[in-house]
């Protein structure tokens, strides 16, 4: 069986269930599988069926303590009846018949956001692994979000038995639709709250809260919704085989050929899936990692420096407005081992930067390229291609599509841009971005953009405006902890 091991300590060891229970690794590690080469598989065998087929054989390599049985259970249960596509992730042409570009839409689930495929799937890992384990606590979700998780996270784990779960959001720093989303979620086990801060503040105070509560609180222990959870990031793995599938299926490429994939991102999560996949034996090429004004994700791979002491941006695709990116451990982790990635990390917390060695940013870099893109360049792909394919984009994918553009000429055989979110969650910005005068309000907006594109609004967002808000709280960073406690003793 895979043994998990803190990215930080590798004498801690656990099962895939009892991972996906912690959520984080004792001593602030996250958990991943201790070689590459337990994960590797035959990508033949996994891409012949169907989106559900295929997590089941992704799912079997990394929660393999959980049995085939438990897994098609889970897997059924995460995924019927949530999502509009039949594909849950289809791949759509954009661009000229002679191009090779094509957009994974990962937004066809209850919030209209790429968060979905995940966190449709975590409530029913955690649930399966605290039986498995014995465990008596109920347990309380720990959740910062930039915009997207938070509120899939919330429709993941509403009203689940034996859980609570509160969402730490950025106060003003959320788009209007995603704040709604959260503030006016009806769930009796669910709490909504701002924090006077960025998405960084409230990222790294759930992460000293998990090291500075004691277990459990009156009987409830705490475990996490983000990323940093290897039940959150597993299940993304699923969609890099799925878009390689459809591509063969749709005649774009042969199996074997390489394909690109370009990645917006912030936390490095959803690319680190795609990591995963490379090293499960997907032919992946390069993974584009796409950066926004806050490119400190751009800067290390391009130069091997990490520095989050930098001014923080606000900008149209707030999902990515990061400094600090959690995931990126895991990374490290793998090319730089255990001891160098302690080091590092000790060294971002204590002077806000690291350097890694000439010979590990040389791996990374056969691997992984760094591209931006502000919010100008983001708004000009919006425009460009729904003027071209009226196929519109979200202001992440957008700002993805313009990094693709400006990436390194590749011989793949096709590139896919990974997207964020519905356009609808971002309506103003979209609007902005085709030359048109906004109405005033988040609703307006989203009435003008389905006017004008004739989409659809999806189900999530339709009526949203209407629900009455039931999560006002806003808080200093400070009080996040008595906060916590307050919940957990109710």
């Amino acid at each position: 069986m895979i043994e998990y091991v803190s990215t930080r300590d590798k004498s801690v060891r656990v099962s895939s269930s009892r991972a996906v229970l912690d959520g984080q690794a004792s001593g602030g590690g996250l958990y991943v599988p201790e070689s590459l080469e337990d994960i590797r598989s035959d990508y033949r065998e996994i891409i012949k069926g169907d989106f559900r087929d295929m997590a089941r054989a992704v799912w079997n390599v990394f929660f393999d303590d959980y049995g085939p049985d438990k897994i098609d259970e889970l897997v059924e249960r995460s995924y019927e009846g949530k999502f509009s596509a039949p594909e849950i992730t289809p791949l759509v042409k954009v661009g000229d018949a002679s191009d090779r570009t094509y957009v994974l839409e990962l937004y066809h689930g209850p919030t209209s956001a790429f968060k979905d495929v995940a966190l449709s799937a975590l409530p029913n890992l955690l649930t399966a692994a605290r039986d498995m384990n014995d465990f008596k606590d109920d347990i309380m979700i720990l959740t910062a979000t930039s915009g997207d998780t938070g509120s899939a996270a919330i429709a993941g784990f509403s009203d689940v038995p034996g859980t609570g779960i509160v969402v730490f959001y950025p106060h003003g720093g959320v788009s209007d639709t995603q704040r709604l989303q959260m503030v006016t979620a009806a769930g009796s086990n669910v709490t909504a709250c701002a924090i006077r801060g960025n998405f960084d503040d409230a990222q790294t105070g759930v992460k000293k809260l998990f090291r500075e509560i004691p277990h459990p609180v009156s009987g409830v222990s705490l475990s996490s919704a983000n990323s940093i959870n290897i039940g959150r990031l597993v299940p993304q793995i699923v969609y890099y085989f799925s878009a390689y599938a459809q591509l063969i299926d749709k005649g774009a490429i042969k199996c074997g050929d390489k394909v690109d994939f370009v990645v917006p991102t912030g936390n490095f999560g959803d690319i680190m899936a795609g990591y995963f996949a490379l090293k499960m034996g997907l032919p992946v090429g390069r993974l584009v990692c796409a950066s926004n004004k806050n490119d400190v994700l751009t800067e290390f791979l391009d130069t091997g420096r990490y520095d989050r002491k930098r001014e923080f941006h606000k900008t149209t695709s707030p999902s990515m407005d990061i400094l600090v990116s959690s995931n990126l451990e895991r990374l490290l982790y793998y090319v730089c081992g255990a001891d160098h990635t302690l080091s590092y990390m000790k060294q971002l917390e204590e002077s806000g930067e690291y350097r890694i060695t000439d010979e590990e940013l040389a791996e990374i870099k056969s691997v992984f390229e760094g591209v931006c893109a502000g919010d100008d360049e983001g708004a000009a792909a919006i425009r460009k291609v729904f003027g071209s394919d009226h196929y519109l984009m979200d202001t992440h994918t957008s700002v993805a599509w313009a990094c693709m553009e400006k990436s390194a000429a590749s011989d793949a055989a096709a590139a896919v841009v990974l997207s964020t979110a519905s356009p609808y969650k971002f309506s103003a910005a979209v609007l902005e971005a085709l030359g048109e005068e906004l109405t005033g309000s988040d609703e307006g907006n989203m009435k003008k953009v389905r006017d004008i594109t004739g989409a659809p609004v999806p189900a999530g967002l339709a009526g949203i405006f209407e629900k009455p808000v039931k999560h006002a709280d806003v808080i200093d960073i400070a009080d996040m902890k008595s906060y916590v406690i307050e919940k957990c003793n109710k």
